[in-house]
């Protein structure tokens, strides 16, 4: 049943993309927008005064990239204030940011560096100890990106005119695009997971119900709608989703443009990849668990809108989908070869699991050679899905774990600009997944349990699968970084 409501989802997403894509009902012809010009008499008074606000941590590989990005951005000097917010806690780092934000400032750039005493609230507390000071009232609209994303010259002029020229839009939230995309198998599957995430899911709910959740990054809010909302809170791993959420239930209205495209970096190496996802699945979790009630009081918006927050956005989006990978294709199936009496009907395992996977992988068409793989490293990613959203559900342990997505940059070709002591040899603790090989060496079982009864005709995807566990779990799987 949570196979087919996942089916349902995406059937419903996809037809909408699509019905945009083929009529070209692109957020231009959709709301207002006129390219922004100065006007004769008020001069460069006629742009909005824009906040730019780049959190950062530790980004010793990529800071120069997201400040030299946004320094350049096509929009008048005296009308754009770039923002800083370093918590970073090595000083060697901090230092080299500095001297960055120093030297724009000498170029005319209006750049401020600001710091804190601690890390609490982690990003959410850093943009909201941002937007206190005194110059931020002067800004109408802020732009936030994340250390690692480069927005190209004219990414206000095209997102800027829908905030402008529609008073009841709050969020323009442009699409990703991977400078890193290439670099081994595992960017390339989360390549696809993503251009489906941006080009079918965030395009439909744009579409349809002008609400999706904020990715965080590479998009401007009015600063209005975020008062509205309560402004930033720390109290989950997901700060953006919560503003998101929050203002959608203010009756804000959130535009997708997927032709405004902005670089940034995949995480590359395993463990960096596994802690994204704990935050990414955890905090939907928790966030749901806490705002469920408020959603079902609210009298702000319509019923039909807060059906598709509960249902489809949270608990098929965020709790079922998590839920039915791992639990259906890694436990139900290899227990049925074991236990005779477990019967799954072939439309359950074959023909519906064949079509969420087909309309997932159009998301990415130059990578559909790739399904297989990106299936089964997907599963075996649902462990860690399954575990983060449990304990988000629950309120528990790693709850409010957060640990900033390691960025290499370009560190694997280059020289470091910092030197790095040398690290001890790491154990076989450090080295192994071993609930990935558990849960490898089980399937394999089955798998061999199920050739030599020939019960149930599965032990091609269980040796499949069993062996990607395994693969995963002995490490052989992203970037090796030397020295890490």
């Amino acid at each position: 049943m949570m196979t087919v409501m996942i089916l349902v989802e995406k059937v419903f997403v996809g037809i909408v993309s699509l019905t945009v894509r083929i009529f070209r009902l692109k957020p231009e012809k959709r709301y207002r927008w006129e390219p922004m010009r100065p006007d004769l008499e008020t001069g460069n008074l006629a742009y909005p005064m824009v906040l730019i606000q780049i959190p950062m941590y530790n980004e010793k590989e990529v800071y120069k990239l997201s400040i030299g990005a946004a320094c350049c951005l096509d929009w008048p000097s005296d009308r754009m204030i770039i923002q800083i917010l370093d918590d970073s806690t090595d000083l060697t780092v901090k230092d080299l940011v500095k001297l960055e934000c120093e030297n724009w400032k000498s170029k005319g750039v209006n750049i401020t560096y600001e710091v804190r005493n601690n890390r609490q609230g982690y990003k959410a507390g850093a943009l909201k100890e941002g937007m206190k000071h005194d110059y931020v009232k002067e800004c109408d609209y802020v732009a936030i990106f994340d250390a690692d994303f480069q927005p190209k010259s004219d990414f206000l002029m095209r997102t800027i005119p829908f905030l402008v020229y529609n008073s009841d839009i709050a969020l323009v939230q442009a699409r990703w695009k991977f400078v890193n995309a290439d670099e081994c198998m595992m960017t390339r599957i989360q390549e696809m997971s993503l251009n489906y995430h941006f080009k079918i899911e965030q395009e439909a709910g744009s579409s349809t119900f002008a609400f999706f959740g904020f990715n965080g990054t590479a998009g401007v809010w009015r600063i209005k709608a975020i008062d509205d909302a309560g402004g930033w809170k720390d109290r989950t791993t997901v700060e953006d989703m919560d503003l998101a959420v929050r203002a959608g239930l203010e009756g804000w209205k959130f535009v997708y443009v997927g032709d405004v495209h902005v670089k940034s970096e995949l995480p590359s190496t395993f463990k960096a990849y596994r802690y994204q996802q704990h935050r990414w699945s955890c905090g939907p979790a928790n966030l749901f668990k806490k705002m469920a009630k408020e959603i079902v009081t609210n009298k702000n918006v319509s019923m039909w809108k807060k059906f598709h927050l509960l249902y489809s956005f949270f608990f098929v989006g965020k709790i079922v989908a998590h839920t039915v990978t791992f639990i259906f294709y890694c436990i139900v199936i290899p227990v049925s070869v074991i236990v005779p009496e477990v019967e799954i009907p072939q439309w359950g395992v074959v023909y519906v699991p064949t079509l969420i996977t087909f309309c997932k992988a159009f998301g990415t068409p130059s990578s559909i050679h790739l399904v297989i793989f990106w299936v089964l490293f997907e599963n075996v990613m649902s462990l860690h899905r399954i575990k983060a959203t449990l304990t988000g559900l629950l309120d528990v342990g790693r709850v409010n774990e957060w640990i900033v997505t390691e960025k290499l940059g370009d560190s694997l070709n280059t020289q470091p600009l910092i030197n790095k002591p040398k690290k001890t040899q790491t154990n076989i603790w450090q080295r192994f997944y071993f609930s990935e090989i558990w849960i490898g060496l089980f399937m394999l079982s089955c798998g061999c349990f199920d050739l030599a009864t020939r019960q149930q005709g599965y032990f091609i995807y269980l040796f499949l699968q069993g062996f990607a566990f395994l693969f995963i779990g002995f490490g052989y799987v992203g970037t090796y970084v030397p020295g890490s």
